[in-house]
């Protein structure tokens, strides 16, 4: 007669809480471990923020002589609708803890860039963390703001903001009068396009030259193009363009035309800037 003996070995697993799962801190900075910033401090479109949270209250697993926390840890950001700036970011932490280790605080840095033409407006930093040894989950959300150039939305193809300039580096031009000789600038934004599958966009501009008796004096059909799949859907294309006046060029009446096309949405729209020679 066999008798079957069985051996049963048990690893003795202990948990150690902290306290309540909590967020100690959640901040931006300038730069990575950067003072903090403060809540009325405005980003800019184009830079880089530097987020930082830590965490308190959370367990200890000890097994024999080791005593270990386990986090995970997930972020996104997103514009004052809602749409995400980047893909979501995600993390461990993973700490084998001495007797020593009573103050350490768990932490995770993560950096985004503002995307170059944000809108104004109050964005979000969701945040859902997960305390792996005691099966706990907490969520919070940190506000920051963007000061943006701003670009009042169409449902069509338009362009807004439309400036003639004496240089590139002017602001405004009341009334657009111009020297022989001398260059005409022009800026505007372009909304209204529309936006396919991975954002895919395309944008293309031309322009042309009337006299005050709309004959057409000089064009240029193709003058500039932007197209792409962006992350982040692009809301609006700055336009530029400059027109070398000759120095025999007639004085009067003449009008700047710039040709928007939409290759997505399939749109053409003119757009007459009336200007003067004198």
């Amino acid at each position: 007669m066999r008798t079957a003996l069985w051996s049963l070995c048990f690893v003795c697993l202990t948990l150690r809480a902290f306290g309540a799962l909590a967020i100690d801190r959640l901040a931006l900075h300038q730069y990575e471990d950067g003072p903090l910033l403060g809540h009325d401090y405005e980003f800019l479109p184009g830079e880089t923020a530097y987020f930082s949270c830590r965490v308190s209250g959370f367990q200890v697993q000890t097994q024999e002589e080791e005593r270990i926390a386990k986090l995970t840890w997930e972020m996104q950001v997103e514009d004052p609708t809602g749409v995400l700036l980047e893909k979501p970011v995600s993390g461990k932490i993973q700490e084998s803890l001495s007797s020593q280790d009573k103050t350490w605080i768990p932490k995770f840095l993560a950096s985004f860039v503002v995307p170059p033409f944000a809108p104004s407006g109050t964005y979000k930093i969701p945040v859902h963390i997960r305390d792996e040894v005691a099966g706990k989950d907490l969520k919070a959300t940190l506000e920051f703001k963007v000061r943006g150039h701003d670009v009042e939305p169409s449902e069509t193809l338009v362009a807004r903001n439309f400036k003639l300039l004496h240089s590139e580096d002017e602001t405004s031009v009341t009334p657009p009068a111009f020297k022989p000789g001398s260059t005409l600038w022009a800026k505007f934004d372009i909304t209204g396009f529309k936006i396919g599958a991975q954002n895919n966009f395309s944008v293309e501009y031309g322009l042309a030259v009337e006299n005050s008796e709309g004959k057409q004096l000089f064009s240029q059909p193709m003058a500039a193009e932007d197209h792409g799949e962006p992350f982040y859907p692009k809301r609006y294309v700055p336009g530029v363009l400059s027109l070398n006046l000759d120095s025999n060029v007639p004085k009067g009446q003449y009008v700047l035309v710039v040709i928007l096309r939409d290759q997505v949405g399939q749109q053409l729209q003119e757009v007459r800037q009336p200007f003067q020679v004198e």
